[in-house]
């Protein structure tokens, strides 16, 4: 997959070079305009959240794919527990609180909930109860997620998504899910990352390539039959399936998906953090040496404003990793890259756009698939040598609290990273129309 992508990648940027380079000829691009101040805040309506999901920080890890592939011996870090939000979430939800934000990503782990197939577990609902309380009495909405990328063992046993009857039970997990906590008027995520999830099926989970298509048309289904589900019980609910916004082939990997679902999309959910393609780097645990491009959020925006006209737009994820809690080789702080970032979501709303949310991940630090060394977090959490699991804030902590405060970068705020000329984030129009 790596080698295909990174053809692809390469096709894609001569592409866009030929593109720059016509333009360039007929006149199209003006010289790049300095930068303006920044754009009008977000809005009081705007949904200001933090980002996680069940397996990545919970701890206490029931049997899953999951919890079978870090006890293997074939990932970087075993498990352990995480960063125990299992027994910590009232601790971590009072700091998202303090920050201020209006929405708290979680997901209903399927394995935590229905351990054998013929079984629910009551105990296993009782503790996403007390979560979600815990979130609406800190003033707080929910956002559910209801696949991030996780299934009970004996899911696992039957071939995972290469088994016919997945869908099926599948469903019955979600729509036991959803009517617990549909009055709880969450945000809903279906399916977390679509493409990526196939990915690593292929990778990790021993899906034969071949049955790559039938998983898709399996997660198609799901998708769809969840989404009629829920609005029959809430009909002004508002679900997607988040994209991991792929930079220079999107329209390649997670659009497929996005447009065979496009009736059964309330909001579109994008995951973005990379401005190049994905490389060797990522494939080999090392996403801290990925390019970070600030402005491309505007173009991941500015592209599915363009492909789904009229669609209210959600940041479901953004966010930047560092090797441990060690600074950026390019010396990129978190707190400069979340200013950056938010600047030109501002940017995008003002032109225009149609965005009401932005997630940070992650809340904490927790198990990036396979390893700890990767950090995310607006909190740090040392796994490997901290047994009191200590949450650090940093740098970016007092960020966000700022940009929330004030619905916006401080006055007169440029960013700290200048826009590239000719972006490859959306070929080729990230080139031919760049952001100014």
């Amino acid at each position: 997959m790596i080698t295909s992508g990174a053809r692809r990648a390469a096709r894609a940027r001569r592409r866009a070079i030929l593109a720059v380079a016509a333009a360039l000829a007929a006149g199209a691009l003006a010289p790049a305009a300095a930068q303006a101040e920044p754009a009008p805040g977000l809005g009081p309506d705007f949904l200001w959240g933090v980002s996680s999901s069940g397996f990545q920080s919970e701890g206490a890890a029931p049997d899953s794919n999951w919890s079978r592939l870090a006890a293997s011996g074939r990932m970087s870090d075993p498990y352990g527990d995480s960063v125990d939000f299992y027994h910590r979430y009232a601790q971590d939800i009072r700091l998202a609180a303090d920050l201020g934000v209006k929405v708290y990503r979680i997901s209903v782990e399927w394995a935590r909930v229905q351990p054998e197939p013929d079984r629910w577990d009551e105990q296993g609902f009782a503790f996403y109860d007390r979560v979600i309380a815990a979130i609406h009495a800190a003033g707080m909405r929910p956002m559910i997620t209801l696949d991030h990328w996780v299934y009970p063992g004996w899911a696992d046993d039957r071939g995972g998504w290469s088994d016919p009857g997945m869908p099926d039970a599948w469903l019955a997990n979600a729509r036991r899910v959803v009517d617990r906590y549909a009055d709880a008027d969450p945000l809903w995520v279906t399916i977390n990352e679509p493409t990526a999830y196939a990915g690593l099926a292929a990778a990790y989970g021993g899906l034969p390539a071949t049955e790559l298509p039938a998983m898709f048309d399996r997660l198609v289904t799901v998708h769809e039959a969840i989404y009629d589900y829920i609005h029959a019980r809430t009909p002004d609910a508002m679900v997607t399936s988040n994209v991991a916004y792929l930079s220079g082939l999107e329209s390649l990997s997670e659009r497929p998906f996005e447009d065979r679902i496009a009736n059964a999309l309330d909001y579109i959910g994008i995951d973005y953090y990379y401005g190049d393609p994905p490389g060797p780097e990522i494939a080999a645990g090392r996403p801290w040496e990925s390019a970070l491009q600030p402005e491309g959020i505007y173009y991941a925006l500015r592209h599915y404003a363009r492909a789904f006209p009229g669609k209210p737009l959600y940041i479901v994820e953004n966010g930047m990793p560092t090797e441990n809690a060690e600074p950026r080789a390019d010396g990129y702080t978190r707190a400069d890259n979340l200013r950056d970032s938010i600047y030109w979501v501002q940017r995008a709303k003002a032109d225009g756009m149609n965005i009401i949310g932005y997630n940070y991940w992650s809340l904490t630090d927790n198990y990036e698939w396979g390893s700890y060394t990767p950090r995310f977090g607006l909190y740090t959490v040392d796994v490997r040598t901290d047994p009191t699991l200590t949450r650090h804030p940093t740098d970016a902590v007092p960020a966000y609290r700022a940009i929330i405060t004030a619905d916006s970068v401080p006055a007169g705020y440029h960013p700290t990273r200048p826009p590239l000329p000719c972006s490859i984030v959306d070929p080729p129009t990230s080139c031919t129309e760049p952001v100014r």
